[in-house]
């Protein structure tokens, strides 16, 4: 047997065995992890988020009023004055966002503040399990995310959210409530008193300039545009601050 030759038999058997090694001794993390019936990755173990967080810094979730301390804050889905009539969100509810989220986020409402405007906060992180919930009510991809591509909210980049008064605290008029399934909600929709449209055009423009897409259905609803690069999660609130 030629030298040549043995060292393929060695390269050979040097990879069968790291091949078996790398199936029998699975990454820690693999079982934290759900493919779900869509075929989506979804998070659902501190432990596997908190690797991700620790290979990119970027990916940690925060409460977005350690960054902006005075921003207004009334989660929908944490009470039952919602679409669904009841409470969705359990244990202790914040406005969570991944950390470029959040500083822009602040950085929207320290503009608006030199204008006497505020932010209020409708829903920011939504857990998966929640949006499945959400879809079993209102199969439309206008207004509800469809589980088979997950959330912007899962992911940690999207926020609802209106304008407030700083003075009066009272959300300025912007021509509906939130979860309004109707054109009127279009980002389009004109027929609407001149007042209401510079307020919209408002959050628009200064969303936008600190990164944020609307959603063109929902005047109230701001993403990040490379929500991919996020997971998707579904994690309780407690387990992520």
């Amino acid at each position: 047997m030629t030298l040549h030759y043995k060292i393929i038999i060695r390269l050979r058997y040097a990879a069968f065995w790291a091949i078996l090694f790398s199936l029998s001794f699975p990454p820690a993390y693999s079982q934290d992890t759900i493919v779900n019936k869509y075929g989506l990755s979804v998070i659902n173990s501190v432990t596997h988020f908190a690797q991700t967080v620790k290979s990119d810094p970027k990916k940690k979730m925060i409460d977005v009023r350690r960054l902006a301390p005075a921003i207004a804050v009334d989660l929908k889905y944490a009470g039952d004055q919602n679409f669904m009539h009841r409470k969705l969100y359990t244990g202790k509810a914040v406005p969570l966002l991944r950390l470029p989220a959040a500083t822009s986020l602040a950085a929207v409402q320290r503009e608006l503040n030199k204008k006497g405007i505020g932010i209020k906060i409708w829903d920011a992180y939504r857990p998966y399990s929640v949006t499945e919930k959400m879809w079993e009510l209102v199969k439309d991809e206008r207004y509800a995310a469809n589980p088979k591509f997950g959330s912007g909210h899962n992911r940690g980049v999207a926020v609802d959210l209106t304008l407030i008064d700083l003075k009066t605290k009272k959300e300025l008029d912007m021509g509906t409530g939130f979860d309004n399934f109707s054109d009127t909600a279009h980002g389009d929709y004109v027929k609407l008193p001149v007042a209401v449209l510079a307020n919209r055009q408002l959050l628009k423009t200064t969303m936008e300039k600190h990164g944020f897409k609307v959603l063109e259905t929902e005047w109230w609803h701001f993403y990040l545009p490379d929500a991919k690069q996020y997971e998707l999660l579904d994690l309780r609130f407690e387990e992520l601050f």
